[in-house]
Order: C-alpha cells, then structure tokens, then sequence
C-alpha cells in the first residue's frame, strides 16, 4: 500500500513543503503539504519532480576511485583511504595553501552542506575557499558587511505587508526568490496588487514577473547602480528623504548627498537608456508610499558595479525610512541562528584581509573569487593549489572560461568530489562520493531561514530509509573531515560532531552573558536529543537560538526580536518533531540595534571601500554603451546546471536559445529558429535564435548552466540536448573589484547569422 512522507523541497530557495507518495521505497508522487506553515500547499514543477530527480538512473550509486586512469567503483572504504593517503601528503610536502576548496550551490540546500565544510576548512587549514557566491550573491554579503557590521545581515522585503515593491534584477515568477525565502512569490505578488499596492519592476525583458507589474522600466543591462544612485540623489535633493527612527542609529548621511551630487536624473539617463522625468517619477512615488521595500538580485549583483548597486538599494531604504520597518525590509531570525545580541559596537566588516597568489584578488567573507581558480591551479610556484576538494560544484559550467578551468582540473594531483553526478567537474575527480537521494535524507534549511520572509521552523526526517551499501550525506562529509587531517580509521564520524557539540557548549559556558554561564557542559551534551549527530547540533542549535529552552535555563528573548511568541518559546528538536508541518514563529519585526556588528555599533551609511570605488560608477555617465550586451535569464523548471538530467524538467520553454530583440534580428540578419555566432572576451558561441520582444532592444539573453557535451560525464538526458555555455564567452577578467563577483550580465557581445 503506498504511504506518504513529509519533506521539505530542497530544489530552490522557496523551501516549500512536500507531501510524498511512496511505494516501497520509490516515491511515486509529489503534491504540496496544505498544513505546511510556511508553504500552505504551494509546489512549482521542480518540486513536482522530485520523484523522477529521486530516481535518476545516472545519479551515482557507489564511490568511484581513479585506478589506471579510469574512475571505477570502489568501497567507502578504499574511497576513503585514497584520500587519506593524498591529501594529507600534499599537505604536509607542500602546505596547506596547496588545497582548495569549491562549495557550489546545491551546498546550501542540504544539512550536510551547512553543518560540515565549516569543519573541513578548519581541517585542511587553507585559504583557498572558492564558492558560488562569486557568481551570484557576493555584492550583498559585502554591502551588507559594510553597512551593519555583519555580511549575513541582509534585510528581505515583508512582501505581505508592504505598499510598494521595486525590483532590480529579480525575476521571483521563475526563480521562485533569492535571497528572499518566500514560497509562492508569484501568489504574493499578486496579493499585494489586490490590496491595492504597486508593484515596480526593473529589468531590460518583459519577464513573467514584469507582466505583473503596475510599471515596468526596461534600462539598459549594467546601469542599476546609475539609476539607484539617481533615485537616492534625488530623494535627498528635493527633500524627499525621511529616515525617521533609524537616522539616529545612521552616519554618513549628510556625506551621501555630496557624494551622490553629479547623479543628477537628467546626468544618468542616457547611461540607463531612461528619461530624466521617469527616474525623478519613480523617486517620488517611492518616497510617498506608506510602506515601500527595494528589492534587487542577480541581474543586479553580476554587473560591473555589483557592490556599488546592492549598497544603494539599501540606501534606499534607509533614506525613505524603510530599514527595519514592518512593510518595508526587515531583519529574519532563524530558529537555529545565534541569539539576539544587544546593541553596541562589533568587529566590524573587513575586506582583503588576505588575497589570491597569482592576480592579488582581495578576499571577501573568507572567499577568493572563483573566476581566479583556473589560474591557482596552473600557475606553477609555492602555494600552487594542487589538490582540490569540490563539494556539490561544477563550475567548469558556472565560471566564466570553463574550458580553461577544465584543462587545468585535468592537471591536479589529487581531486576529490562529493557529488551524486559525474558531471563536467567530477569527471576530473581522483574520489568521488555521491550523497543519497533526498528523499533518503534529513532536511533542515540552515540557510534559507536565515532570509525568510516570515519566521518558521520546520524539519523533516528522511522519507525513505538509506538503501543498502549508502552513507549518509551528514557521514559522507564527516568521514571526509577525518581522511583530510590524518585520523580516518583512527576516529568514527560521530566523534566530529561530538567535537563540535563539546566546542560550542565548552563556549557557552564560559561566556558570562550567557544565562548557561558556569554549568556543567559535558552535562548539558548529554540532554541533547536526537538519533544521529547531526540531530544533536541541530537540538543544541536550536535550544541556544533566538527561540531556544537554553536547557532549562532561562532568559527570555528580548523585546524586538521577534522571538518568544507561544509556539515558539523553548524550541528544541522533540518540540520540532512534535509539529511535523512546522512551528510558525511570527512575522518579522524591527531588530535593530542588535543586528548591527559594526565598530561604530550604528549603520555606517557611506564607508570607506564605498567612498573609494565611487568615482569608478561617476565616470561611468560618460562611457559610450556598447551597441548590444547580454543578459542571462532563469527558468522556472531549472536550477543553474544542476536539474538539467531530469525529462520532466526538460522542453518547453526550458531551452537554451538566444533570445533578440525583431529589431536587432532584422539587423543583423537573424532568423527564428536559426543559428547565430555570439563572441565576446572568452571566444564565441553557435547558439540557436528566438526572435522576441520580451527582450528589448540592444541586448540578448541566453540562459546559464547549460553546455553537457563533455566527454566522460555520465549525464544521458542532459547530454542528448547539451545546450551551449554561456559563460564560454567570459575569460574571467570582468569582476565588480569590491567582491571579486564575475560580471555575467551586461557585456558586450558581437552576433553573426550562420548559415
């Protein structure tokens, strides 16, 4: 008789609920879980899918170890040994610096990817961390640094409640959000036009999110920080500007207005391809609204000026008094996040504190820009990197010059992979270790509560037990803690998550904050509940959080947070497991001062790395724009380069073609369903056309993660229509120079027809 299981989607960032169908140990079926606290039923076909991508034969079933050149099956074992036997060697002959790590995204949509590269990076010792978000989110990280003191303090709009809404960049119909967990954007959206809201959005196609637009500005690719500086510019030259109750927690508001004086609305419409009179409109109109939250994402991070626009945003809504404000951007408080803190001075945020050996790239959060890891690996002399460990990554088709990261993967002494595909990276891999599917996998979003547009907390147990021969995700990535630093076999996995647990406790109680100060911490392990480590640091996480029982001890969450109300108060594992659908916590609230880390302990509105890079985007109103740039674009159905092996996910509109603008295609002399040539720094493309006006002129699309021909990956849907890579065109110079973000939108492009 079929069963169903709950299960939280671990395929985008909406995070919704599922409700399994199984048979056996198959799941047959996929719907939304009405009961779902936070998802209410909704389900996007991603999560629909989730069966087929449960199921795929090509996902890995065992390890694979290199011998004699080839990847074959091995033992957890003799997987394990291999990589204890290489890379501590390397380590220990050339240094730690000569490991690098690459965290991709599907890192953050599981446990594992949360609780364990932490570790593993304390392990092996090195700098060398490149992850996904050098090609996505890293302008927001830093902007955020810079002004709160704390890269992870990013504010996310309170879609149901605000009375204006401005995207930049963001396309929540098909991407289902980033950086901004909402499930059922598309439903929310709506919501707010019905209460009689206003919806802008800025973005050079007519996407599916801009159809639902009261008002849709299409400026030209790359110009979003242009046109934010020009709003902010203008709220402050007319007066406009009301920060109310945050300006005393502010400073570097009166240098902003000097700052932002040449970004007049007359000064940038050109560059933004704009009239004057709709920047100072849309200025207006927002500094009116009762309630108003600005909003920008990718298009609006893997530009040239990333940091610089992801900075403005927020000046924005601290200038029309929407920081921190029911119905403008406020602060989420993850469950398992650490507790409130109060207001005053911090570390602060600092950028380079280190950099790259071969280009000198500044580090930021920790992390070097992934556009530079080609040329760590082939760039000979001390500190090459030599060794790689690539967590859920496959940046031979995310980076910019895939082909050259290719060839230099192909010269490592030592790869290892956790991956559950032999894609266009893991092939190159020494040791690969697949994951389980996710329905044999607990859940728990470690991450993504952390931008939750409404706070919740919500765990789900493994649906389907581990089949035979498999590990665990959580025990793969621990058993690789111990190959690294030499004590595999010597240790059980278990043993890192004890370390962690006597760690943090061992912390805690010696802090005299802490309402846990003095006590026994060997005493409070042993409360801890839960059937698997894992479980343990989730139940400690969740008892020392904003909403926790911290064992008993008391000490209430205080007043603002957001924390304490009757179904959160004395949060643990048991009382999570006893609400299967979820705990809702309450809607966001003002936290603020205790967000802020900065060393001023206020909101350092214009620093000094900001200051400086400024005049790079002021000398940018008199640059000539190339006649046509390239944007990317996402499908609903897709997720970067991971769900392109699934068949339900496939077709459609999930294609990968050049979409131009009729005006452009005529010409150029391009047709419907032709072939074209696109060049640009990297090399060049031939990539099918779709003539369209949902593009505007000057400007194509063509969408990321695709280009599955490489030999030797064993992905068999995904190859039979391998689509062309995107990111081929780029050769890695181009990066927004506060983040080391790739720019992937906004640059020059030269198209010619093919026969």
């Amino acid at each position: 008789m079929p069963r169903t299981a709950l299960r939280i989607c671990p395929l985008c960032e909406a995070t919704c609920g599922l409700t399994l169908t199984i048979e056996g140990t198959a799941v047959t079926g996929a719907r939304g879980d009405r009961e779902d606290v936070f998802s209410r039923g909704f389900i996007c076909p991603k999560g629909a899918a989730f069966g087929a991508l449960d199921a795929d034969p090509d996902r890995l079933r065992t390890p694979l170890v290199r011998r004699d050149g080839r990847l074959r099956e091995a033992t957890w074992d003799e997987a394990y040994e291999a990589v204890a036997a290489a890379i501590p060697a390397l380590v220990q002959e050339h240094g730690a610096q000569s490991v690098g790590v690459v965290l991709g995204n599907p890192n953050v949509h599981t446990m594992a990817g949360a609780l364990y590269p932490p570790i593993l990076l304390k392990a092996l010792g090195t700098r060398n961390l490149f992850t996904a978000s050098t090609l996505d989110q890293m302008p927001k990280h830093v902007s955020s640094g810079l002004l709160f003191g704390d890269p992870f303090a990013i504010p996310v709009p309170d879609l149901d409640r605000t009375d204006f809404l401005l995207l930049l960049g963001a396309n929540p119909v098909e991407s289902n959000g980033s950086l901004c967990t909402a499930p059922d954007f598309p439903g929310r959206l709506k919501a707010l036009r019905a209460r009689g809201g206003t919806l802008v959005v800025v973005d050079p196609r007519r996407t599916r999110t801009a159809k639902l637009a009261d008002r849709h500005l299409a400026p030209r690719p790359g110009s979003d920080a242009l046109l934010l500086a020009a709003l902010a510019h203008t709220l402050l030259a007319e007066k406009l500007a009301a920060p109310g109750a945050v300006a005393e927690r502010t400073e570097g508001i009166g240098e902003l207005a000097e700052a932002l004086a040449s970004f007049t609305p007359e000064a940038v419409a050109p560059a933004c391809d704009l009239t004057a009179a709709e920047i100072r409109d849309l200025a207006r109109d927002l500094a009116a609204a009762p309630t108003a939250a600005v909003y920008g994402r990718i298009g609006s991070c893997t530009v040239e000026y990333g940091t610089l626009a992801s900075w403005l945003v927020d000046v924005l809504n601290i200038l029309t008094g929407n920081l921190d404000r029911p119905g403008g951007v406020l602060f989420p408080l993850s469950a398992a996040g650490p507790r409130p803190r109060p207001g005053g001075p911090g570390k602060g945020f600092t950028l380079g504190r280190w950099r790259s050996r071969v280009s000198g790239h500044p580090e930021a959060k920790a992390e070097l820009p992934m556009a530079a890891l080609a040329e760590e690996i082939e760039t000979p002399g001390e500190g090459r990197i030599r060794a790689l460990v690539a967590i859920a990554a496959n940046p031979v088709l995310s980076a910019p010059d895939g082909r050259r990261l290719d060839e230099a993967l192909a010269g490592l002494d030592f790869m290892v992979s956790i991956d559950p595909y032999l894609n266009e990276t893991s092939r190159h891999a020494h040791v690969v270790l697949p994951p389980p599917p996710p329905s044999q996998s607990a859940h728990h979003d470690f991450a993504f509560n952390g931008f939750a547009i409404r706070n919740q907390a919500r765990y789900t147990r493994a649906a389907v037990p581990l089949e035979a021969g498999r590990l665990d995700e959580c025990e793969i990535h621990a058993r690789l803690v111990l190959a690294v630093s030499g004590t595999y076999g010597s240790a059980t996995p278990a043993a890192v998550d004890d370390m962690v647990i006597r760690g943090t406790l061992a912390k805690e109680t010696a802090d005299p904050h802490s309402p846990l100060h003095g006590q026994d911490p060997a005493r409070l392990a042993g409360l801890l509940t839960g059937e698997s480590g894992p479980e343990r640091r989730l139940d400690l996480m969740l008892r020392l959080g904003p909403y926790g029982d911290r064992f008993g001890a008391g000490s209430a969450p205080q007043a603002g947070t957001g924390a304490g109300t009757d179904e959160g108060a004395g949060l643990s594992l048991e009382r999570l497991l006893a609400h299967p659908h979820g705990i809702d916590l309450g809607p966001l609230r003002p936290r603020l001062p205790g967000v802020l880390k900065t060393r001023s302990g206020r909101i350092e509105l214009f620093p000094d790395p900001i200051a400086a890079d400024l005049p790079r985007l002021r000398a940018a109103l008199a640059d000539r724009p190339a006649a046509l740039v390239l944007v990317g674009r996402r499908h609903l159905r897709s997720n970067n380069s991971w769900l392109h092996n699934v068949p339900a996910l496939t077709g459609g509109s999930n294609r990968c073609t050049l979409q131009v603008h009729p005006q452009d295609a005529g010409r150029l002399g391009l047709t419907e369903g032709g072939m074209a040539r696109i060049t640009a720094d990297g090399g060049s493309l031939e990539v099918p056309v779709e003539v369209t006006d949902t593009v505007r002129t000057g400007v194509v699309s063509l969408p990321h993660g695709w280009g599955h021909d490489r030999d030797g990956a064993r992905l068999s849907v995904a190859s039979a229509v391998p689509g062309a890579n995107v990111n081929q065109l780029l050769d890695g110079s181009r990066l927004d120079p506060l983040s080391g973000t790739a720019v992937l939108n906004g640059f020059p492009v030269e198209l010619t027809p093919l026969p």
